[in-house]
């Protein structure tokens, strides 16, 4: 984008200074000063909404010195602190201005105000001060601070700083009404662009899925108690939203303690989630030595907003947030071990707390931070946007989904709890409002599930059959039809074709020892040879015994399938692809022998049918370790009918209802009768 271009306002931009007149700013601005000044987005903006609130460039220049003075004279630098306290007492009683973040505590019955870059923690200020901005006590401000120097006879001279004047920098007063009724003079896909642009952020250079990615940061700022995960590639501004985009969120770089996260036992101070909206936690490897105590608080605090300090027990309604860094493509974790693999034992081996979880936000499908993401359009001023975030967390949009849709059973009572919230959180960011047509709310919908899911599978994978229920869908009242919704990185679902394969070519499942499933396509290709087996890529350990088992059950008995000749002459080639990229150790004979079968017969395999089971050397059917696993993985992927040994056939009363409406079992006995219904020839 040209600079010229760059001061261009587009249709977008007038609309919304005429909508939110006033509390809007240009944010190529705040790029240029935030280059120069080490200071939170809220305070430039604060800045820049005071003096460069103007579409005149002449006067926006003009405002841009002020505020670079501003920052120059005011802005105190926490290595200048010296500077800046030789300079309040050289004014002999005259105030100096400057922007510091201010914080308030009650030490024997006077308040004493700590400035952080101004380096002093006994500040005298006025307790009315306390009472109009409770937040000084609970964590500090960014402040306007007209201070003093003065003798102070009752400590002799030890605390001679006074505070004459204070400003928040922070709206003085917010209508959520006018805030949502502004929302309504936009489209949806308008509305999403103004929010894109308030976080900096240019949506002409991102697709649907990647905006709503972006925008699913911004719900621990609006929902209670949400719990979300961001994982990905570094650069990619996943504590952004936290950091810069509110003065309620708090940010922690390292481990933390069970006082400094929920408070002193004995109630003296208040803990970190009584105080703010969010907490977050950036570079989880980092947490390694974080107390056992903290997880296990934390995992009771996910769960209900309770925890309990002493014999008291308290309530918080803070947001948690976990963000870290992946070291390996999205496409190997898949493959050799689970998504959380990045977080450090002390959160991993703890499966229940990441059952809390509501949100996973796959990190590896935002791109790294480059030029074209930034805008240079308009968006709201940070600090009003921060405002209606903050005020919508005590409205409640979990039933929305409710007018129009169920969700699906697979979902139990945790797992709809996540769907909602993440919905709530995703209504009050886009729709703030309440009205939303049924196609914009199925998207939502869809995306809740979706991120809900991907945290179940890697539970699933790291905690075998105890969440093995992961066909996560939902309903649609009107039409009644079921819709699933899987998650990219793995497939998801249809993984199986509903056209019928080359002959040679079937599917096949297995339940690994750790109980891990598996899905796998065989195929076998013939060429002249002398009655040999070759194997091919993917073919290795327990999977490669079973097909040398059932291949030499299929030489031993080829006269009398009246394949001698064919298979004297011929030798085969097999390959197994890993649909799931799990490297699940499946046996897979009786699945071999049907492609074999199939091959020499030159004859498909019935369209999506999977094959299950295992076979001895003499051919006689080995039954299924498990048959609800594989039979789950089949229906979200696809699968119309299933082969299954007749062993398994009293198994079936484990399975549910909704497996056994959309996958038809076909029991068979021995391998012959499996190739036969295989292939429709019975």
């Amino acid at each position: 984008m040209t600079e010229s271009a760059s001061l261009e306002q587009d249709a977008l931009d007038k609309k919304l200074a005429v909508a939110f007149d006033g509390k809007v700013v240009r944010k190529d601005l705040v790029r240029k000063v935030k280059v120069g000044a080490n200071v939170p987005v809220f305070v430039l903006e604060f800045l820049l909404g005071k003096y460069c609130a103007s579409s005149d460039e002449m006067a926006i220049q003009m405002g841009l010195k002020v505020v670079n003075d501003t920052l120059a004279d005011n802005y105190i630098r926490p290595d200048e602190f010296m500077k800046a306290q030789s300079r309040v007492e050289q004014l002999k009683g005259d105030t100096h201005t400057f922007i510091d973040k201010v914080k308030v505590r009650l030490s024997d019955s006077e308040y004493w105000a700590e400035c952080i870059n101004f380096t002093h923690k006994y500040v005298h200020i006025s307790p009315q001060y306390v009472r109009d901005y409770d937040r000084l006590l609970t964590g500090g401000v960014w402040c306007q601070v007209d201070m003093y120097h003065e003798y102070d006879e009752q400590t002799k001279g030890k605390n001679p700083f006074w505070i004459k004047r204070l400003q928040p920098i922070q709206i003085a007063s917010f209508d959520l009404e006018e805030y949502r009724q502004g929302r309504k003079s936009f489209s949806s896909e308008e509305w999403i662009d103004v929010v894109l642009r308030t976080m900096g952020y240019e949506p002409d250079a991102m697709d649907r899925r990647l905006k709503l990615l972006f925008l699913t940061r911004l719900i621990p700022l609006t929902e209670r108690n949400y719990n979300l995960v961001e994982l990905g590639p570094r650069g990619t501004g996943k504590s952004y939203a936290v950091q810069e985009l509110s003065p309620y969120g708090a940010l922690l770089t390292g481990p933390t303690t069970v006082a400094n996260m929920f408070g002193h036992m004995q109630g003296k101070y208040k803990g970190m989630v009584s105080i703010w909206d969010v907490v977050a936690f950036d570079e989880v490897a980092d947490l390694q030595k974080m107390p056992k105590e903290v997880i296990t608080t934390l995992k009771t605090y996910c769960e209900s907003g309770q925890f309990q300090r002493g014999k008291e027990a308290d309530t918080g309604d803070a947001s948690i947030a976990m963000f870290g860094n992946t070291n390996q493509p999205i496409d190997v974790m898949v493959q050799t071990g689970h998504l959380f693999a990045p977080m450090p034992d002390v959160i991993r081996d703890d499966m229940a707390f990441i059952d809390r979880l509501h949100f996973y936000l796959p990190g590896w499908e935002i791109p790294k931070m480059r030029p074209d993401l930034f805008t240079s359009h308009y968006g709201f001023v940070v600090d009003y946007f921060a405002e209606a975030l903050r005020a919508l967390r005590k409205h409640n949009f979990t039933e929305t989904l409710d007018k129009h849709f169920t969700l699906g059973s697979h979902l139990n009572t945790r797992d709809q709890k996540a769907v909602r919230k993440t919905v709530s959180g995703l209504m009050k960011v886009l729709y703030p409002h309440g009205e939303v047509s049924r196609d914009e709310l199925a998207e939502l919908v869809e995306f809740a599930i979706e991120g809900r899911r991907r945290v179940k599978e890697q539970l699933k994978k790291m905690g075998s059959f105890e969440y093995y229920q992961t066909s996560f869908s939902y309903n649609d009242k009107q039409t009644g039809e079921d819709k699933f919704v899987g998650v990219p990185e793995q497939g998801g679902r249809d993984l199986v074709a509903a056209d019928p394969l080359a002959p040679g070519s079937v599917y096949t499942g297995a339940v690994g020892p750790d109980g891990t499933v598996g899905l796998y396509r065989l195929e076998v290709t013939i060429t002249a040879g002398t009655g040999k087996l070759k194997t091919a890529g993917g073919v290795k350990g327990p999977m490669k015994e079973s097909i040398s088992r059932a291949f030499s059950y299929l030489s031993s008995k080829k006269v009398d399938f009246g394949l001698g000749r064919e298979i004297d002459t011929s030798d085969f080639h097999i390959e197994a692809i890993d649909l799931l990229n799990n490297g699940v150790e499946a046996e897979v004979g009786v699945a071999f022998f049907v492609a074999a079968f199939s091959a020499l017969r030159h004859s498909p395999v019935t369209a999506a049918t999977l094959i299950l089971g295992d076979m001895s050397i003499q051919g006689n059917i080995k039954e299924v370790r498990s048959l609800t696993e594989p039979l789950q993985l089949a229906k979200d992927n696809g699968v119309k009918r299933a082969l299954v040994p007749i062993e398994n056939k009293r198994q079936f009363l484990e399975v549910s209802g909704d497996i056994m409406e959309h996958v038809d079992p076909v029991f068979y006995g021995d391998p012959k009768a499996a190739a036969f219904k295989a292939l429709g020839m019975n």
